[in-house]
């Protein structure tokens, strides 16, 4: 292996030190001397910022081939509402509207959408400025540090794969409808089991491993069928609106909100999930041929397409009929056929089929490019880095990932999958939002070390103040929390912005209204988290715990060996670039 990268050879060969090439993975004797360094070692590595010139060039050259630069806006824009517009809206919105929120629905669309939209313009940001297939890992690791971006990194996987198993089981219960069956029809049903985890789905397992035939074999390829799909998604979803909206009945608006504000909260909260993949668009940026003109455009203009289709197609819903008869499997295949367009439910189920296997293809193939960029670091092993020649496609991580969607998918019902994703997701995009407040207001050696504690303090009040608003919703139905609390958001987030002066600006494309908007994403992240149930939270405890696991005993090493070896390589040439420079000048 040559300088930390992967093996230029064919990525169906395997050898162990693709896994733990590492020097402290040598020996026993390496490994036993590498664990009693990892309190020195993580202090190292919770300390250490990679740079922007590191992620750009040194990182994308350690998966032995580049990616082919073939992406311009418009097929941004339409990998964006590929990625976007599938289960969420098709399968969630039913059991929302129906379990959680009624007709209010449509607010919990506008919450989360508000928030997915803050979310966008920070990533658009860092995008442009470090334009590498990592997204938010690769902007963690330069402004948060290696530690926070590995736990990051780990919940963005779960995000994607999680993503995958969900629309995959939604997939079948659209499959169901087109014919005419029960989804459990399609699946086998074992009664001693769970029944969160007893209802097997082949199908799901199938179009997953088609989906991953496809995101291996072109990029290219697959923004071509995606946006082909997308255009014909988008003239089903305005046929649904309008032939909805002929047969609406205003009186099923009545009532609005039957479980109060708490219920919208906690629909958006879960529904948050139907715009989990925006950020795939993100990891594009290593393919897109003018990052800091296609990547503003593609990301803000899917995110506006697709809140706009979300809120059309829950009002249309819950208009067509009574929140309480609202099929939870297939609403809008159901919906049809109760006002007796029975031939209408086809295109429907159709037309969600499509929206599903888009997004499925698209997720694919962004978190394949997490899975790549992480890889490239060592904190996973780096066989999952390697890009194939011919395809210029991340082969290994792709196939990996949706094994692993697979295997989810097969066991697992969607309601569990969507609570758990959502807490992911709201997670990460909390700490990017916080890492683009420290990108704008620290810089080495220009940020003064009065100014650094001064940021350190307005963002622990601000996101203090920001959970302690959440647990407060999540557990009181007063109000004199949020009389403490707001003030508190107010002034962490005011003096931030008068007392602190920013140390950076973007060169390409920046977010407006800093620090207020990306304290509104951190505020109204954190706050949707409270709405989200005990279990979901456990489960995601545990997978955290899982992560620290791994990152002690494996990521920890291997990044750290391979962070100290790049760092050695480039005094090296620093060295010769000097001697070369001496012994020119000498002949001058």
């Amino acid at each position: 292996m040559e300088g930390g990268g992967v093996r230029k050879r064919s990525c169906c060969s395997i050898q162990k030190n693709d896994f733990l090439p590492e020097e402290s993975f040598k020996s026993w004797g390496n490994y036993t001397t590498a664990l009693r360094e990892t309190p020195a070692r993580l202090k190292d590595r919770f300390l250490t910022r990679s740079s922007e010139q590191v992620e750009i060039s040194e990182m994308t050259a350690r998966s032995s081939h580049q990616m082919k630069k073939t992406l311009n806006w418009w097929d941004l824009i339409w990998l964006g509402v590929g990625s976007v517009v599938g289960a969420g809206i098709f399968v969630l919105t039913g059991l929302e509207a129906r379990n959680v929120a009624g007709p209010a629905v449509i607010l919990s669309y506008v919450v989360s959408g508000f928030s997915a939209m803050l979310s966008v313009f920070c990533y658009t940001e860092f995008a442009v400025e470090i334009p590498v297939a990592g997204g938010s890992f690769a902007y963690l690791k330069v402004e948060l540090g290696d530690f926070v971006a590995f736990i990051a990194a780990g919940n963005i996987l779960l995000e994607y794969v999680i993503s995958c198993a969900a629309v995959a089981r939604s997939w079948t219960s659209y499959f169901a409808t087109l014919c005419n069956k029960n989804p459990d029809d399609f699946r086998i049903v074992v009664h001693n089991m769970n029944p969160d985890y007893g209802h097997l789905d082949p199908i799901a397992v199938a179009i997953l491993a088609l989906v991953c035939v496809m995101a291996v074999c072109s990029t290219k390829a697959s923004s071509v069928f995606n946006y082909v799909a997308s255009v014909i998604h988008v003239v089903i979803i305005v046929f649904i609106v309008i032939t909805g909206l002929i047969h609406a009945k205003p009186q099923n608006y009545v009532p609005f909100a039957p479980f109060g504000v708490r219920g919208v909260f906690q629909a958006s909260a879960v529904l948050y999930f139907a715009y989990v993949g925006f950020d795939a668009v993100a990891t594009m940026a290593e393919e897109t041929k003018n990052p800091s003109r296609d990547i503003p455009i593609g990301l803000v203009g899917s995110m506006l397409i697709a809140t706009l289709a979300y809120c059309l197609l829950a009002a249309t819903l819950c208009l067509m009929q009574p929140y309480t008869n609202i099929d939870v499997n297939a609403p809008f295949s159901v919906a049809f056929s109760a006002i007796g367009w029975d031939w209408a439910k086809y295109i429907v189920s159709l037309g969600a089929l499509k929206g599903m296997t888009t997004v499925l293809l698209v997720t694919s193939v962004g978190q394949a490019r997490y899975l790549t960029h992480i890889s490239r670091t060592h904190m996973m092993p780096p066989w999952f880095a390697f890009v194939d020649e011919r395809t210029g496609t991340p082969v290994n991580a792709t196939i990996s990932l949706v094994l692993i969607s697979a295997v989810i998918g097969f066991f697992t019902e969607l309601e569990v999958l969507s609570n758990l994703l959502s807490i992911s997701t709201l997670f990460v995009f909390t700490l990017v939002a916080v890492a683009l407040l420290v990108r704008r207001y620290y810089s080495s050696g220009v940020t003064t070390k009065g100014n650094q504690m001064k940021l350190i303090v307005f963002i622990v009040v601000i996101v203090g103040s920001s959970c302690g608003i959440s647990s407060y919703w999540a557990l009181s139905d007063g109000w004199i929390g949020y009389a403490v609390l707001c003030p508190i958001w107010v002034l962490g987030t005011g003096g931030l912005w008068l007392v602190v002066p920013q140390a950076k600006e973007p060169k390409l494309w920046g977010v407006p209204l800093v620090p207020w908007l990306p304290s509104i994403s951190i505020f109204v992240n954190i706050f949707l988290l409270g709405s989200i149930d005990k279990d979901s939270f456990v489960r995601f405890g545990v997978w955290t715990l899982l992560l620290l696991v791994y990152y002690i005993l494996f990521g920890l090493h291997a990044s750290y060996d391979t962070a100290k070896e790049f760092e050695a390589q480039r005094c090296v040439q620093r060295e010769l670039n000097s001697l070369e420079d001496g012994a020119v000048s000498s002949t001058t």
